[in-house]
């Protein structure tokens, strides 16, 4: 059905799902007074990073996904968001209807970066829709969602931040192997950590003490190096 048409009304946050979950407020509408029995609909979600500006600030924390700001002309790519299926009720002329799209905080994932690394303003984001539709006055005609179907809508960062601060307040979320997990956990049991950010901050720290040391040896090497440029022995020639 070629006549069918999309469009996003409104974005907002599930205050009451278990899990990070945006909301996207759909409206579908058919050619006037053709019945819908029922829609077995898919919609891909997808960030258009090239349809808006971003600070220097926001530019330095989006280097590892986009590269430098002079690349950006070929690599400011389309990024895959989510993928969510939906079964919409029968309806005529014109519907709407709630379409729930999990997130997660996984800074592995790319969407989750680009949303971090942003402080304000919209996201831009294209919703391409396929599926089945079910039709007809009487009896069904099973015709597929047209391929080219679409609808652009643009999400506030601030509704992804306060999303994000009501599941995980003040915190992040990092995803790591098993064997490296059980290292942390046998790290922090030897040291008698209290928490996990404690364990975290005492490698931290481990960390920075041999920068500092490797470096400073380093250093004292270069500078006892004749062939560095230090003096050699006095009447050399």
């Amino acid at each position: 059905m070629r006549e069918l048409a999309f469009r996003c009304t409104e974005v907002r946050a599930d205050r009451h799902a278990a899990g990070p979950t945006l909301v996207l407020r759909l409206r579908i509408t058919a050619p006037a007074r053709t019945r819908v029995h029922a829609l077995a609909l898919r919609c891909q979600l997808r960030i258009e990073p090239a349809r808006r500006a971003y600070d220097e600030a926001e530019g330095e924390r989006l280097t590892a996904l986009f590269g430098e700001r002079s690349r950006w002309g070929s690599t400011l790519n389309p990024i895959q968001f989510a993928e969510v299926p939906l079964m919409v009720p029968g309806f005529t002329g014109e519907s709407e209807i709630d379409l729930p799209v999990p997130c997660t905080y996984d800074l592995d994932i790319a969407a989750t970066r680009y949303f971090r690394a942003l402080e304000s303003g919209d996201v831009p984001l294209l919703l391409l829709f396929s599926g089945t539709v079910f039709s007809g006055p009487a009896g069904f005609h099973v015709t597929p969602v047209p391929w080219d179907l679409e609808a652009a809508v643009r999400l506030p960062v601030k509704v992804w931040r306060e999303m994000m601060e009501q599941h995980f307040p003040g915190c992040g979320w990092v995803r790591l192997p098993a064997d490296v997990l059980d290292e942390l956990l046998a790290f922090r049991t030897r040291r008698s950590l209290p928490s996990w950010e404690s364990t975290v901050r005492a490698l931290l720290g481990a960390a920075d003490t041999r920068g500092t040391a490797d470096t400073t040896t380093h250093a004292a090497d270069a500078g006892d190096d004749p062939v560095g440029g230090a003096p050699g022995p006095a009447g050399t020639s």
